[in-house]
């Protein structure tokens, strides 16, 4: 039988486990937030491509996904989408970490589309706007870019495993500008009312979650929360896709606003979200974070 200080012992180590990661985050934010912008930049996408990624399982866990959605694809390609994968994530790391230079770019960008007349006019109206995305470029840019331009943009985060970790994560949220809610009860309270006076709420929807409808996401079967629709549907939500799109540069952006997604049932349109989403990644696949665990439907 094993001992009951044993449960202690793991949970030492795993406390010892979060600290020792989580100093190492900072000293490499410390670091990089000394460099001039564009060399932070690319020095955290660096790092992230060729250490991190590979160390902590990220490469191998997106040429796993690569594997299975394109198999026929050669497998050079999907090694040079990998690596320009982890690169994305590491930049998009530091820039959301970059509080002062980071919203500064992105107040000079001016939101393009389809969804962005339809956001403007719901803004005028005092009619509530949920705005959805995927780990795709950068999700914050577009948050970024509308609250310069007056929005308020309010994000729902899900709280990291890390309790070190979390504490400034959220801070680098709250720093865009907007309350920002976490998953959960306490959070859901804030956030439907931030949405019933009127406000704007950024939604991330292409993580996987135990017991969420199976739809189809880049052809196979991908759990998919409906709660974006189904609160789109409660409070008469336009609910509208949108990207933050890297450009060639690495450092700039095209701030996307796609057409609302008309308003049937909440599979129907998370559906939608998901064909959205996918033409993106089929269009740019390097933008788009193959490092989750997407695809668990054995798992459920």
């Amino acid at each position: 039988m094993a001992s009951p200080k044993y449960p202690k012992k793991v949970r030492f180590s795993r406390r010892a486990g979060h600290y020792l990661t989580n100093a190492f985050i900072v000293g490499l934010i410390r670091l990089a937030l000394v460099l001039p912008y564009k060399a932070r930049i690319a020095f955290v996408g660096w790092v992230v491509q060729h250490v991190i990624g590979p160390v902590a399982g990220y490469r191998a866990r997106a040429l796993d996904n690569l594997a299975m959605i394109w198999p026929q694809m050669p497998q050079e390609r999907r090694a040079e989408i990998a690596s320009r994968c982890l690169n994305n994530v590491g930049r998009s790391f530091i820039e959301n970490y970059s509080a002062r230079d980071f919203p500064k770019r992105m107040a000079k960008n001016t939101p393009t589309g389809a969804g962005v007349a339809a956001l403007e006019k719901a803004a005028e109206q005092g009619k509530p706007v949920i705005l959805v995305t995927g780990h795709y470029g950068n999700y914050e840019a577009m948050r970024a870019c509308l609250v310069a331009r007056g929005y308020d943009i309010g994000g729902l985060y899900r709280n990291m495993k890390n309790p070190y970790f979390n504490a400034h994560y959220v801070q680098t949220m709250e720093a865009f500008g907007g309350p920002v809610f976490p998953q959960g009860r306490r959070g859901t309270a804030g956030f439907v009312r931030h949405l019933k006076e009127g406000g704007q709420l950024v939604l991330l929807f292409d993580q996987h979650v135990f017991g969420a409808p199976a739809l189809d996401f880049l052809g196979q079967p991908a759990n998919t929360a409906l709660s974006a629709a189904e609160l789109a549907l409660r409070y008469d939500a336009l609910l509208i896709p949108f990207y933050g799109i890297r450009q060639a540069d690495g450092v700039s952006f095209d701030t996307v606003l796609e057409a609302p997604v008309p308003h049937s049932d909440a599979a129907t349109m998370t559906q939608a979200l998901n064909d959205s989403l996918t033409a993106r990644v089929k269009a740019d696949p390097e933008q788009w974070f193959w490092v989750h665990r997407r695809w668990r439907i054995h798992d459920n």
